[in-house]
């Protein structure tokens, strides 16, 4: 009777006596379901869940909180397609690699990650690391540190010497000779074993870079640097592991390379010309373009030893062309999705990007959707997040004006709620 008696109480001492419900009520709405505000409407928030989104402002009941957003508007947490929570802009930087432990590379990616959430984006991407950035998913998912909803290609993919390869600009007796453990790769065999590697290492995507970069302590910034053999090999392992594939590319015949091999979207995207928008609009591919990133480079580049030597042409050529590229991609159809390369610029200032967006002839509302449902959608997880609608998550964020008529509004966040508990308020 006793074991009985308890069985039956055991519910109830662990179930609460009542359910608090907190009721946001927000002076205008931005859903991220269509291009207006709404205004004097009320979300509801159980737990991590929104419940209902009324008209007017709801009245609270019992043990009902109330979040007073009634002179902001009121929109969902954003997403960043393209971040490096690792590591940060500065002058010298390079060196980072040589002094910095990796306990070191931690405790600062944790505060950039939480600058991140502050700054309203609630997920991200990160886009390649050395692998503690797997770690620091793990580690903001069991709630240890703050930081947005994290997915991570943990280390981006390379060929030896080429964009990514983490030895480049090293003497040679530290250069050895990575491998697919270490995200290099030289065959299709060896593309196999990256993306295997990625998917042992508890990677949520693969990445890889198809050309040359900028910052890479390497000469060239746009040549291609996977054969085609290579890049579909990498391309039909990730879909056989369930990743989609991200490639970072300036110049056109990389970029078209990884296109035709049916990667999910383009990073950086700066030399793409006709040919490679018309593959852009065959296939399907999303665009993320960094327009803040290029910028960010070429005008650190103008700073005598700020980059390496080998940086400073590259950074100079091709960081000031990404904003008008963007603008012809856009006119021309091809599909937007928002990513800053936040890293490469000083971590929290990612919604500048919406205000280079905008200057380059995208509408308010759609550079702020490219940044809501267009990249849960990306990141398969629509049904979770990107609007403020009953069932998703409630990951919300306020700010003090509209961003439709003001859209630098975004980059002073007031209010930042991720998975149903507030950061700042």
């Amino acid at each position: 009777m006793k074991k009985r008696y308890l069985l039956a109480v055991l519910p109830l001492l662990t179930t609460p006596l009542f359910a608090q419900r907190t009721l946001i009520h927000c002076g205008n709405l931005f859903t991220g379901t269509g291009t207006t505000l709404q205004p004097q409407m009320t979300v509801v928030v159980d737990g991590n869940k929104i419940t209902a989104v009324e008209k007017g402002y709801s009245a609270a009941s019992g043990q009902d909180k109330v979040i007073d957003l009634k002179n902001k508007t009121v929109l969902p947490g954003l997403i960043d397609m393209h971040v490096h929570l690792e590591s940060q802009t500065r002058r010298g930087g390079n060196i980072d690699n040589f002094t910095l432990n990796p306990a070191d590379v931690a405790f600062r990616a944790a505060q950039y990650a939480k600058t991140t959430l502050m700054a309203g984006f609630t997920t991200v991407r990160d886009l390649g690391g050395s692998g503690i950035n797997v770690s620091l998913r793990n580690a903001i998912n069991a709630g240890i540190v703050d930081g947005p909803r994290v997915l991570t290609v943990g280390k981006s993919i390379a060929t030896t010497g080429g964009h990514a390869d983490p030895t480049n600009g090293y003497k040679k007796s530290l250069q050895g000779d990575p491998g697919p453990e270490d995200g290099v790769i030289n065959s299709p065999e060896d593309a196999r074993k990256a993306v295997r590697q990625r998917y042992k290492d508890g990677s949520d995507l693969i990445k890889i870079t198809a050309t040359g970069g900028v910052l890479s302590n390497a000469k060239d910034g746009s040549g291609p640097q996977f054969t085609q053999d290579e890049v579909d090999a990498i391309v039909k392992a990730a879909n056989d592991y369930g990743f989609a594939v991200a490639a970072h590319a300036h110049g056109a015949e990389g970029m078209k390379r990884a296109i035709k091999a049916g990667v999910q979207t383009i990073e950086h995207g700066t030399l793409m010309d006709d040919e490679a928008i018309e593959l852009f609009k065959k296939y399907g591919t999303y665009y993320v373009p960094t327009i803040i990133a290029g910028k960010t480079a070429a005008d650190s580049a103008r700073h005598f030893g700020y980059y390496p030597a080998l940086v400073v042409p590259k950074a100079l050529a091709i960081g000031p062309k990404i904003q008008a590229t963007f603008a012809k991609a856009y006119k021309a159809g091809v599909k937007i999705a928002f990513g800053t390369d936040a890293g490469v610029f000083i971590h929290g200032y990612n919604a500048k990007e919406f205000e280079y967006m905008v200057e380059a002839g995208m509408p308010p509302a759609e550079a702020i959707n490219a940044a809501l449902l267009t990249n849960a959608k990306l990141l398969k997880m629509a049904d979770q997040i990107g609007s403020i609608e009953t069932g998703k998550m409630a990951d919300i964020i306020a700010v003090d004006d509209s961003p439709i008529q003001n859209i630098k509004t975004l980059q002073a966040v007031r209010f930042v709620m991720k998975d149903g508990k507030v950061y700042k308020q």
